[in-house]
């Protein structure tokens, strides 16, 4: 008669699809209960489904002699049964410390890392971890308390993709109780690790304080938990296809460092879309990477960070993300130490291109173009003193303006042209051999500009603007 335990297990597989039959499975075994309750269920479905099995074992180095004595203890379990062992011991203090991240994340970073070159060198097809249901509730509950994403409270997977192949775990579908017993029938004594009992971390208080009770409740309260899981897991599926089409048309350029939309656009989706856009941009920014300390929190601040009537602000993210509002667009960029281009000469007649590939050039003529458009300044060549300078602008700017009396701050001139303040900085500004600023290019020109009225005979000095920058273009 076929183990209720076996049984259980044998359902959820066949379920969820989790083990095609002539596979190589890369089992994760600490020594602990769990992960000898998964290595010894894959051994029995080893003939019937022709399984090659092979374990892999990481000494996180945290208990010193303690962990080494459960590498040995795994080592010497997989010689008795004939099965093949990988195992390796990482310093995963010096990991935490150089990258600064908790124990925990460094933990979980070096053991995928070593998992996946496991799954490599053996062409594995599958994964296999010991997460249990136990396991499900209490991640779906931590998640709830701290904070997540959508995709976060679904909780633990059942089957995902990793590397080339799947991480399956096959024992979401029975209690801890239940693997203890099973241990106990196969006669196998696992290792404990104590810290699995301090009430340090928050998955252990919960397991201790709130478990209890929601088992009182409901023995196989853990079977609803999965079901929720499953739930989220398609509705969140669904939702994440419906985000990306919409946010196709919200975006306005991308690449790999930075993301530009449209907020009145993105305010017309609805919110669970809206927060799920903003989880898309994370993910493609960050390449799926995400940083342990965002959460749901921070999605909700950029949606409120949109509905603020201030027209311009920023918000910092973990690892030097900032999310940058201008009016109608934002930016979301990684940190970038950004110069000012130094000044250029401009020789009349002459040419000169920026750092960025903006180039003048400069012609004299005895003629002014029947179209004089904002990427040209015309002025009466007597008019001007040269040579002329390209610079960045200067703190106090001011110029003269076509048309107007008194002068004008350069700062005025971009905030009412809705510049942005990260483009500011490098906006080209031409001034005469004075000082004086003749021209900011797409903005405005100064007084010493000619108009097509007082075109007469005369002999004209004519700066061509070209713009590199297609974003510039649509200022005027």
């Amino acid at each position: 008669m076929k183990d209720e335990f076996v049984k259980k297990v044998d359902a959820f597989v066949e379920r969820h699809n989790l083990l095609e039959a002539h596979s190589t499975v890369i089992v994760g075994v600490s020594g602990g209960p769990d992960s000898l309750a998964l290595f010894f269920y894959l051994l029995e479905k080893r003939e019937e489904k022709k399984l090659q099995i092979v374990v892999a074992h990481v000494d996180h180095m945290f208990r010193g002699e303690e962990s080494q004595e459960d590498l040995q203890f795994v080592k010497n379990l997989c010689e008795n049964l004939n099965v093949i062992c990988e195992t390796i011991q990482i310093d995963v203090t010096q990991y935490q410390k150089q990258n600064q991240m908790s124990a925990q994340v460094a933990a979980r970073e070096c053991r995928y890392a070593f998992l996946e070159r496991i799954m490599r060198k053996y062409n594995a097809q599958y994964v296999a971890l010991g997460h249990h249901g136990d396991d499900q509730i209490e991640t779906v509950l931590m998640r709830l308390v701290r904070g997540s994403t959508s995709k976060g409270y679904a909780g633990i997977l059942a089957k995902r993709a990793f590397d080339k192949g799947f991480l399956i775990r096959p024992l979401l579908a029975v209690t801890k109780a239940e693997v203890l017993d099973y241990c106990k029938r196969k006669d196998v004594v696992p290792r404990i690790d104590p810290s699995n009992t301090k009430e340090t971390y928050t998955r252990n208080r919960l397991r201790k304080h709130v478990l209890p009770h929601l088992k009182r409740e409901n023995p196989n309260v853990h079977e609803r938990f999965q079901a929720f899981s499953k739930f989220m897991q398609e509705d969140e599926a669904y939702l994440q296809e419906l985000a990306f089409e919409k946010m196709n048309k919200v975006i306005k350029e991308k690449d790999t460092k930075r993301v530009v939309l449209s907020i009145p656009v993105f305010e017309s989706m609805p919110i669970p879309l809206q927060r799920r856009g903003i989880q898309l941009i994370l993910n493609y920014l960050y390449e799926y990477k995400i940083p342990s300390s965002l959460s749901s929190v921070h999605i909700d601040k950029v949606i409120e960070f949109f509905k603020r009537t201030h027209p311009s602000g920023m918000l910092q993210f973990p690892n030097g993300l900032e999310i940058v509002r201008t009016y109608e667009e934002c930016k979301f960029r990684f940190r970038e130490e950004k110069n000012a281009f130094a000044p250029h000469v401009l020789q009349v007649p002459g040419k000169v291109t920026l750092v960025n590939g903006d180039e003048f050039v400069v012609e004299i003529s005895d003629c002014v173009p029947s179209m004089v458009n904002e990427m040209m300044f015309v002025a009466k060549h007597n008019e001007i003193t040269s040579p002329l300078t390209v610079r960045p602008r200067e703190n106090g700017d001011r110029m003269s303006i076509q048309g107007m009396n008194g002068t004008k701050k350069i700062k005025s001139i971009f905030i009412e042209a809705k510049v942005p303040k990260e483009k500011r900085a490098d906006w080209p500004i031409v001034c005469d051999a004075s000082g004086n600023i003749i021209w900011v290019p797409l903005l405005k020109r100064s007084a010493f500009a000619i108009s097509q009225e007082t075109v007469d005979k005369d002999t004209y000095i004519i700066i061509h603007y070209k713009s590199k920058e297609s974003s510039r273009r649509i200022m005027k």
